[in-house]
């Protein structure tokens, strides 16, 4: 597994695009609304993606999390070949999962988390591609 990306939570998803593109020399390589919420991935060189996530929609998870926590780092993604097998190995290590099965993610990619109280309280998200 490699890191995939940084999920970033946001206020201003085009607003932190343009500092980063400046600051980081990170392009955009996709935008989408999904699942009420702005998405856009920004494009590091070598080193994979930030994901920058802004609501656009009451009710969302990452809402909930900027009205708790103010933005920052909301998750950090794994890429995975086999999200399925990543799953088995959490489950069977004792990790509480937030996603007992992988569900549809931005970009089309499949993602499932792993719940923070078992992971040192990080949220973690394994995708595959």
């Amino acid at each position: 597994m490699h890191v995939d990306h940084v999920g970033v939570a946001t206020e201003d998803a085009a607003g932190l695009a343009e500092l980063y593109t400046e600051l980081f020399d990170a392009p955009v390589a996709h935008e989408e609304t999904f699942d009420g919420l702005r998405v856009v991935f920004l494009e590091l060189e070598r080193d994979g993606y930030f994901e920058l996530l802004e609501p656009v929609e009451d009710g969302t998870t990452i809402g909930r999390y900027l009205d708790k926590n103010g933005g920052g780092i909301h998750h950090t993604a794994l890429a995975t070949d086999d999200i399925e097998a990543a799953l088995a190995t959490a489950r069977d290590a004792g990790v509480e999962l937030v996603d007992d099965e992988p569900r549809d993610g931005a970009w089309g990619h499949d993602v499932a988390f792993l719940h923070p109280k078992d992971t040192g309280g990080a949220l973690i998200e394994f995708v595959e591609h």
